[in-house]
């Protein structure tokens, strides 16, 4: 991953840590041909969801990140995907969470390359 995303990643991962988010990861996906890198964050109830990404969209905004799915509000569903092309970052719940294991799905599909 270039070095600038990967600064921004751990931005994005560290601001998230900072409004109560668990379990914050980051995903090199460099090895794709559609993004560089995931963030990857549990919340802990929909409103917590909610309230992240209203306040996560300045610190984008500070990042010089384009967002290419802007929802005016996040569903009631659990998971907020928030498509910034070389990031992508994915707030869950912790049942989608383990449900979709995002980060053994990756890693599985890029050992079978």
């Amino acid at each position: 991953m270039k070095e600038d995303i990967q600064k921004k990643a751990e931005r994005i991962k560290n601001y998230l840590e900072e409004h109560n988010c668990q379990d914050v990861t980051v995903v090199d996906m460099a090895q794709s041909s559609w993004t560089d890198a995931f963030v990857i964050g549990t919340v802990n109830s929909v409103g917590h969801l909610k309230g992240v990404v209203h306040q996560l969209w300045d610190e984008i905004n500070d990042l010089g990140l384009k967002v290419n799915n802007r929802h005016k509000t996040p569903g009631d569903d659990g998971w907020e995907l928030i498509d910034c092309g070389e990031i992508v970052i994915h707030l869950m719940s912790p049942d989608l969470r383990e449900f979709y294991n995002l980060e053994k799905l990756w890693k599985v599909t890029e050992e079978s390359r």
